[in-house]
């Protein structure tokens, strides 16, 4: 039997759907992040010289621009697609009875218009160095919200915290830590070798001062991760909290190895690739970090004598 509209408005409002077109959405923000990478380090930045047009009076790109316009244009087709999948979101979430969910649905879809305009400017201005670092920031905040959206739609609402205030604060430094950690890493990006064309510009900054300072911080981060894991261990924290702070902490380890040989290695396309899906893994598990600190809105809060059974939960 064909499905009417009405149906159809209907079941997407199923919670199922919503949390499969918030994966979806988490997925395709992450996907746009590694491509816009291969865009940068194939040299294909300026592959479609205009915006919103690939080449003036050509929307696709031309024979001419050979393969780096094609490299650039699908990068850009891929916006339509996210863009697809944020609306088909965003109705689902208004559909469903999750008020809580709407403002980050609607962050999500609005940031795709935000960061097209913010993508025009970089090319209109050459590929900055800065425009570049911004781009790639706003992907990372998209990527935090949208993994954020996910987590939530798994469970029934937001409830109390189910860790001791302490612990919640050091879990807001590391999500600091981390969001220096990936502006550092832009300026890294903005004063080496990769950037996007060879007529691009870069910041003037010391790529190995800058590098140096990158890691100097990421091995902050690290260490406040491992205080986190042992702190959340000495007061039995929740496991939803333990397997978070562990899973963010190996991610960590593993992207710094790739930053490390990538760096000794002289920047290898592939390496730099996996870095970059590697910041993305990292952002998403932050976020993951951050969510895991509030149970379910069926949870009591710490304070309370019914949190002692909180250890036992999972999600």
């Amino acid at each position: 039997m064909p499905v009417s509209p009405a149906d159809l408005l209907a079941r997407l409002g199923r919670p199922a759907v919503v949390t499969g077109l918030a994966l979806a959405n988490a997925v395709a923000n992450g996907v746009i992040v590694v491509t816009g990478g291969a865009v940068r380090v194939t040299g294909s930045g300026l592959g479609c010289p205009t915006w919103p047009e690939c080449i003036d009076g050509s929307v696709t790109p031309t024979a001419e621009l050979a393969g780096h316009g094609v490299i650039e244009f699908a990068n850009r087709l891929l916006t339509f697609v996210l863009a697809v999948i944020a609306v088909a979101t965003v109705v689902a979430v208004f559909r469903s009875v999750r008020r809580d969910l709407r403002p980050l649905a609607v962050i999500g879809f609005l940031g795709i218009p935000a960061q097209a305009l913010l993508g025009g400017v970089t090319v209109l201005t050459g590929l900055n160095p800065w425009t570049v670092a911004a781009h790639f920031l706003v992907s990372s905040v998209l990527v935090a919200v949208a993994t954020t959206l996910w987590l939530r739609s798994r469970e029934p609402g937001v409830g109390q915290l189910v860790v001791r205030p302490q612990l919640t604060a050091i879990t807001t430094g590391i999500a600091v830590t981390v969001a220096a950690v990936l502006v550092l890493g832009t300026i890294v990006t903005g004063s080496g070798p990769h950037s996007g064309d060879p007529e691009a510009g870069r910041t003037g900054l010391s790529a190995e001062q800058m590098s140096q300072l990158h890691a100097d911080v990421v091995f902050l981060l690290v260490g406040l991760l491992l205080a986190l894991v042992v702190a959340l261990r000495a007061t039995e924290a929740p496991g939803r909290v333990r397997r978070a702070a562990r899973d963010l902490l190996v991610v960590t380890l593993a992207q710094g190895v790739v930053g490390f040989v990538q760096y000794f290695t002289d920047l290898p396309v592939v390496l730099v690739l996996v870095h970059m899906a590697g910041a993305v893994l990292v952002t998403a598990y932050t976020a993951r970090l951050l969510w895991s600190v509030r149970g379910p809105a069926s949870e009591q809060p710490l304070a309370t004598p019914a949190a002692t059974a909180a250890p036992s939960l999972s999600a």
